[in-house]
């Protein structure tokens, strides 16, 4: 890959990256901390059954990314599923807060010219720039699931973290013909 590229490339998906992870925040900053265990049935995850999940995840797949399997042996996947019995704000944001240095630390230490080299998850081989994708996609996927539980329970004291309905042509430049 050009190393022109690859350095664009690394420095747009760690923008995304970040904003994937404000995304994330600004749902958390409007939940009470009585609701994050909360489910809108019992076949869904909660918000801080997510955190964990993501928390492992990272964790597993960001650790070594080069040299290891982003599947590490001692990742307890189905563990991540598992509601907690108590949860307070300051664990939930430790583990987020965790993740996140993670992926970020990775990331920083990623010169161009490695992400075509083919790298492993789950004995699947993967050039490092598709498994970076693929993280991001997985990511923005589980953040988009707590944007959407987090309103659902907010209702109408929700703040949008987008355009809000009704406000598309102010963020919409029109074009002079």
């Amino acid at each position: 890959m050009h190393d022109d590229i690859g350095k664009a490339f690394l420095e747009s998906v760690t923008k995304r990256f970040a904003s994937t992870k404000a995304l994330g925040e600004g749902a958390l900053a409007q939940l009470p901390d009585a609701d994050l265990r909360w489910t809108p049935g019992p076949e869904s995850n909660s918000i801080a059954v997510i955190v964990q999940h993501l928390h492992g995840n990272m964790r597993s797949r960001w650790i070594n990314f080069l040299t290891e399997d982003g599947e590490k042996p001692w990742r307890e996947r189905e563990a991540e599923f598992v509601e907690p019995e108590s949860v307070d704000r300051e664990s939930i944001l430790r583990l987020w807060e965790e993740g996140w240095d993670c992926v970020f630390a990775a990331l920083a230490e990623l010169e161009p010219q490695v992400l075509s080299k083919s790298i492993v998850i789950r004995g699947q081989p993967l050039s490092a720039l598709d498994a970076i994708n693929r993280q991001l996609a997985h990511y923005s996927y589980h953040v988009g699931q707590m944007v959407y539980l987090v309103r659902m329970r907010c209702g109408g004291a929700w703040q949008t973290l987008s355009i809000a309905r009704g406000q598309s042509k102010n963020y919409v430049p029109r074009r002079q013909d």
